[in-house]
């Protein structure tokens, strides 16, 4: 089985497995984050095959859609390309992309060690921030019946993964505690660029909530 259609097999089980998916984390996201990482990818040297099928797979069974558990999603993919016939060391590369493109917490160093995972993760967040990036929250926060909002709970930078996952804020704070720390966390110069414009209007969409917060116009 040849790569391009490998890509376009793996394109339709994601397709398939999260069409419908109430949470942000459905097929459309991975669709953008998929040609996002096209885009980025074009501007570096990588191999656009595993950036592609671990685009494809980052959020197949997502941990925070799984009861924390950090392994699935790797798990998944895993199974899905050896029913392929992957290359193992391949798979293996792709696992670790999965394994490592969430975002852990404020004070949580960032472990993405090859370029094909930092064009990933950096596709992934810019699907993060911006204008698609504020409904995702919203939606997020409203399947996880979580607060809009709440004055009296402050921000938490988070000091490790364990605490930040299972943190359960209103979606007002996710601005603070991660939205607005990824354009600074972007590892490409692309992803760079494009993360200012996303993070201002976000800046000004903050600005205008506490203004109707407050009763004015």
């Amino acid at each position: 089985m040849n790569k391009k259609t490998i890509i376009e097999k793996t394109a339709e089980y994601a397709r398939k497995t999260l069409e419908g998916e109430g949470s942000g984390h459905d097929w459309w996201h991975v669709y953008l984050v998929w040609q996002m990482a096209k885009i980025i990818g074009k501007t570096e040297k990588s191999d656009m095959f595993v950036v592609e099928l671990a685009s494809l797979l980052h959020d197949i069974a997502d941990y925070k859609l799984h009861g924390g558990d950090i392994e699935i999603g790797p798990r998944t993919a895993e199974k899905w390309l050896q029913e392929l016939h992957v290359e193992q060391v391949i798979i293996d590369h792709i696992k670790q992309i999965i394994r490592n493109a969430n975002f852990k917490g404020a004070q949580v160093n960032d472990e993405m060690r090859s370029i094909e995972g930092r064009i990933v993760m950096d596709a992934d967040r810019l699907d993060a921030i911006g204008a698609i990036g504020i409904a995702r929250t919203f939606s997020y926060g409203g399947y996880k019946n979580r607060q809009i909002y709440d004055p009296k709970v402050r921000p938490i930078m988070y000091k490790s993964f364990e605490e930040y996952k299972s943190n359960t804020p209103p979606t007002i704070n996710h601005f603070y505690e991660k939205l607005l720390l990824l354009k600074d966390r972007m590892n490409t110069k692309t992803a760079k660029i494009i993360a200012r414009n996303r993070h201002k209007f976000m800046e000004d969409y903050l600005k205008r909530f506490y203004r109707e917060w407050n009763g004015h116009a």
